[in-house]
């Protein structure tokens, strides 16, 4: 059910690349709900042709761009102001890698050149990204900028890498900007802390079933998945929340909140009943 809460509204939408991922359905609800944009992500990603897909579904136009080059970045911003006729009102970041990770190098012992290119990446490219709509005056007054984070940002979770130093850049930069083009421009800047989510490429992350089981277990209204998220998107895009700004919000069925959970107490509790009948296998 659309309810027209972009209706006149002009984007840029970055890091789509399939169905799985939450800036597809971004992209899909914000055109149910009447805005207009453009859509961006790397040359390698528009190999895998699936984004062509995504623009005839929403009639837009896709913009390839490194999102760690400055270049690339401006042509994105002024083609896209070509493209929509104008400002644009709300852009999504929604980029992230790290070959720590991807490579299996664990926190203490990490490859720098890797933990560069993770920060670059996942982290740098939203700063040259206001940076650049900033000296352009690229966004309309009132426009809204998202950036998806994850709870690592402020807690410690195990597997997760520098990836988590990465997102905790990220929230500072949207704080840093968020002061800066609100004082100036009355444009709001946040970020949305999201439940693990089964993407393309979080599923290739080793462990993320047992991590997505545990995050369940302890969130009393369950993982929010990627249509959610996009929802959630959706609105701070939107007028509904035009004094929202600078805040890392969480959006992850209360996870965030939670100390233990009597679901997670009762499966951790299991656990030693294992342990106990292999013990006890063992002493026979």
């Amino acid at each position: 059910m659309a309810y027209n809460l972009l209706k006149g509204k002009k984007g840029i939408i970055f890091g789509a690349l399939d169905h799985k991922s939450i800036a597809w359905k971004v992209a899909e609800l914000a055109h149910e709900e009447g805005a207009v944009f453009t859509l961006s992500n790397t040359p390698t990603a528009l190999r895998f042709g699936e984004l062509d897909e995504l623009a005839a579904k929403t009639n837009s136009t896709v913009i390839p761009a490194d999102a760690t080059s400055v270049d690339d970045l401006t042509h994105v911003f002024e083609e896209s102001m070509k493209v929509l006729g104008g400002k644009v009102d709300f852009v999504l970041h929604s980029i992230g890698m790290s070959l720590n990770v991807r490579k299996k190098r664990v926190y203490n012992d990490v490859d720098y050149n890797y933990l560069n290119k993770t920060l670059d990446i996942s982290a740098i490219s939203f700063h040259k990204m206001l940076q650049i709509a900033f000296k352009l005056d690229a966004i309309n007054e009132w426009g809204s900028v998202v950036a998806l984070s994850y709870v690592a940002a402020q807690r410690t979770h195990y597997g997760y890498n520098d990836m988590a130093d990465a997102k905790a850049l990220l929230e500072s930069i949207a704080r840093s900007f968020g002061y800066i083009y609100g004082r100036d421009r009355r444009i709001r800047i946040n970020t949305v802390s999201q439940s693990p989510t089964m993407t393309t490429a979080g599923g290739g992350v080793k462990g993320i079933d047992g991590l997505m089981d545990f995050t369940n277990r302890m969130s009393p209204l369950g993982n929010a998945d990627a249509a959610e998220c996009a929802n959630y998107c959706i609105t701070l895009f939107s007028d509904l929340t035009r004094k929202v700004t600078m805040q890392n919000l969480f959006h992850d069925g209360g996870f965030s909140s939670m100390g233990m959970s009597w679901k997670a107490m009762e499966m951790y509790n299991k656990s030693f009943e294992c342990d106990c009948n292999d013990e006890k296998l063992i002493t026979e």
